[in-house]
């Protein structure tokens, strides 16, 4: 029933009206039900319309905060470029054979323009402005376009700091740059920040559905840190990686990375992976990661496995992700906008050893690639400023609050273990707020 409510409600509310349809929650639910998973008509009539927002609304305010009046993004089939894969319709979701797109700025008062250089059209979306027949040399129609509309810059999509605006390839380049006279090619210009904050930005309405997907994947990892899947004495690692695989499936969803999952044990110095059998005691760590509705999700949730006679997890246990939460208020309350993601990085640093934590920051943007665009903050085998964190923080972009925290466990003879959180949270210009929730208690698993 919500999910037809909710499916009703989004396709026939105007997208600018709509509210926040799945709340962000700062409270995360010890065991949610999955949420019902839309058909794969219904999630691309959603994916349209949000679409369709994107390039009515977002798509020219960045052009011209890059300062470009023309946008011109090529790709080949099975040589998708990212930024243009994140253009297309459901129903045309791939590059075919060679799909050019070119978004130009007409000036004050005028819609952007839309074109596809094709025969035919794309989804509504990009209008068709090629015939074949008139001039059979696609490239040569490219051209014919750009000097019909004169542009002062043109933007591509070729960059050597970052993958996300680097789709163009070498082939390609080289071809549309023969196709144009001097004049023109020397207007080509690297698109940089404007690829990549077309593919940061997130929307209303995007953001009126992320937490439900959020939640879906909490909800899968509820069921794998419990013992529907997990026996004592009996399942092992790669069992349970393959277990949630099957979920996936399943529920016709997508992950963008096999699952992570560990054991870390009292004596034992390393984690325990691959054959290695789950045993009461034992604190499981799990990351996992779906892809729904053109969005993508990354988190990592820790359970421990009750002895015989225990009714909860050791003390020093439950400090442990106690002082991981610490480290996550450290990073979520250094966030301002206008700053880079290596300065989130020292300032969080800063706030989290001034309390005595021992911490390991590596949060990153998420969305439309789980790894998504934008500044990285920090990296788990680098903590020192990176070139890769230089991107600026910007209003209404998500990210994955991923960390560690190094914490004696006493009940464990001192031993000290890394406590590995990651959580999905919503950056709106102001504060941090996380999109489902985040882990405050360990999970727990009965013993066989």
């Amino acid at each position: 029933m919500r999910k037809t409510l909710l499916l009703t409600a989004l396709l026939s509310t105007p997208l600018a009206a709509q509210p926040a349809a799945w709340p962000l929650s700062q409270t995360e639910q010890a065991s949610p039900a999955v949420p019902s998973v839309l058909r794969l008509r219904e999630r691309a009539t959603i994916e349209d319309k949000w679409l369709a927002e994107r390039l009515d609304t977002l798509a020219l305010p960045l052009m011209r905060e890059a300062g470009v009046d023309m946008w011109v993004l090529v790709a080949r089939e099975y040589v998708d470029d990212p930024v243009l894969k994140t253009m297309l319709d459901g129903e045309n979701f791939t590059a075919r054979r060679r799909t050019i797109l070119v978004l130009t700025d007409r000036g004050e008062g005028q819609p952007l323009e839309r074109l596809t250089v094709s025969r035919y059209g794309l989804g509504g979306l990009f209008d068709p402005s090629w015939k074949p027949e008139e001039q059979p040399d696609q490239w040569a129609r490219l051209a014919e376009i750009i000097a019909e509309r004169n542009p002062k810059r043109i933007a591509i999509n070729i960059s050597p700091e970052t993958a996300f605006a680097d789709g163009l390839t070498a082939g390609q380049f080289q071809e549309l740059r023969a196709a144009l006279p001097p004049a023109q090619a020397a207007k080509l210009t690297q698109a940089g920040d404007l690829a990549v904050n077309w593919l940061a930005t997130r929307t209303p309405s995007e953001m009126a559905l992320y937490p439900m997907i959020v939640r879906t994947a909490h909800a899968i990892m509820a069921e794998g840190l419990s013992n529907k899947a997990i026996t004592p004495g009996k399942t092992s690692v790669a069992d349970l990686e393959w277990w949630l695989r099957e979920r996936i499936a399943e529920l016709k969803l997508e992950t963008w990375f096999h699952p992570g999952v560990a054991i870390f044990r009292q004596g034992e110095a390393k984690e325990l992976t691959g054959d290695s059998i789950f045993q009461p005691g034992d604190l499981v760590w799990l990351d996992f990661g779906i892809s729904y509705l053109g969005l993508n999700t990354d988190t990592q949730h820790l359970a421990y496995i009750l002895k015989p006679g225990e009714t909860d997890a050791p003390a020093g246990l439950k400090a442990g992700l106690a002082a991981a939460n610490k480290v996550q208020d450290a990073v979520t309350s250094s966030f301002r906008t206008g700053l880079s993601g290596n300065e989130i990085l020292l300032q969080a640093r800063r706030k989290a050893l001034a309390q005595g934590l021992e911490p390991t920051i590596y949060s990153h943007p998420i969305g439309t690639h789980g790894h998504g665009a934008g500044a990285a903050i920090g990296f788990w085998d680098d903590q020192a400023p990176s070139p890769r964190g230089n991107h600026k923080l910007r209003p209404n972009t998500a990210w994955s609050i991923e960390l560690s925290n190094l914490h004696a466990v006493p009940e464990w003879n001192g031993q000290k273990v890394r406590f590995q959180t990651e959580e999905d949270a919503f950056f709106d210009g102001q504060t941090v707020r996380y999109m489902d929730g985040r882990q405050t208690e360990l999970k727990l698993i009965r013993p066989k």
